[in-house]
């Protein structure tokens, strides 16, 4: 546990705080301003997901800032009266994601190809869009909003770092969670299951271990799946920032956004790898997939969405 604990803050000061601090205390500048401006070009993808006008910039700051800053963002205009809670609810679903600084910068290290980073990041937009499109009950879009309330620099700062505390805090927790399932439970199963374990229960330490699978593609279907569940210790850390909105369908969103990505990597690994590195699935794993995908869909997603616009 000793060690697990101090790997955990070795992860936080060398990469769960260059990568996230910066954006997250950016993000807090820049959601007052982009609250309530319409942006045009954006309108009609928001239409698309039924995002509140005038709150197109939470989609902005979700796919840039990473885990857990569109959650943050979005709970922060629900508390400011800036939309409804039906709406923030919706957004939940897919508004809140991995960002490029984590894709590119962490995820991507285990790909020779340049371009599996990029298709990554990709299928991830991808993925949680699709998510957006599909969601029930879109009227949400004409939603009045009001202009959100504007931090200062130093609002900001000290904002982030009590997320950053927060975030940091739960990384360090699941460290020695792993560290231990890794001593007394996770060597008795195969190495696939160990990292696939691993990226469930925390993202960052999934990542890294992706080096250890053989093919290429399989390391790509991994990190795609992994990156569109976001895994337990991301929930943990959304939990730790909504407050009063709760996870509204975070999870189920997720659930589904990680059957998309798992659809889209194995179909564009065949693009990106030599033959050798290719991961073959039989058709019926396919079809599983499909079926899992629309039985959350109607049975967790749909059904939570209906219960919440009512």
């Amino acid at each position: 546990a000793l060690q697990g604990a101090k790997e955990g803050v070795v992860l936080s000061l060398y990469t769960v705080i260059p990568s996230l601090f910066p954006i997250i205390v950016l993000s807090g500048l820049l959601s007052g301003s982009l609250m309530g401006l319409r942006i045009n070009v954006l309108r009609p993808l928001g239409r698309l997901c039924g995002i509140p006008e005038g709150a197109e910039g939470l989609l902005i700051l979700g796919y840039l800032g990473g885990y857990p800053v569109g959650a943050q963002l979005i709970a922060d205009a629900y508390r400011q009266g800036c939309i409804p809670k039906r709406a923030a609810s919706r957004l939940m679903a897919f508004c809140s994601n991995a960002g490029p600084a984590f894709i590119f910068g962490i995820a991507g290290l285990a790909f020779s190809s340049q371009w599996a980073p990029l298709a990554l990041w990709l299928i991830h937009i991808t993925s949680s869009l699709l998510v957006g499109i599909l969601l029930p009950y879109k009227e949400a879009h004409a939603c009045h909003i009001l202009v959100g309330s504007k931090y200062s620099l130093t609002d900001s700062l000290n904002r982030g770092v009590r997320i950053m505390a927060s975030i940091c805090g739960w990384v360090v927790m699941f460290r020695v969670i792993l560290t231990v399932l890794a001593r007394w439970v996770l060597w008795i199963l195969p190495n696939e299951a160990q990292i696939i374990i691993t990226g469930i229960l925390e993202l960052s330490n999934g990542c890294f271990e992706l080096a250890h699978l053989p093919l290429e593609g399989q390391r790509f279907i991994v990190c795609a799946v992994i990156l569109g569940l976001g895994g337990l210790c991301v929930l943990m850390q959304t939990v730790s920032v909504t407050g009063q909105l709760g996870l509204g369908l975070y999870l189920p969103g997720k659930m589904l956004q990680t059957i998309f990505s798992f659809l889209l990597s194995y179909a564009c690994q065949s693009l990106l790898f030599p033959q050798g590195e290719r991961v073959c699935l039989p058709i019926g794993t396919y079809i599983f997939t499909v079926l899992l995908g629309g039985m959350i869909y109607w049975y967790f997603l749909r059904k939570k969405v209906v219960a919440i616009c009512r």
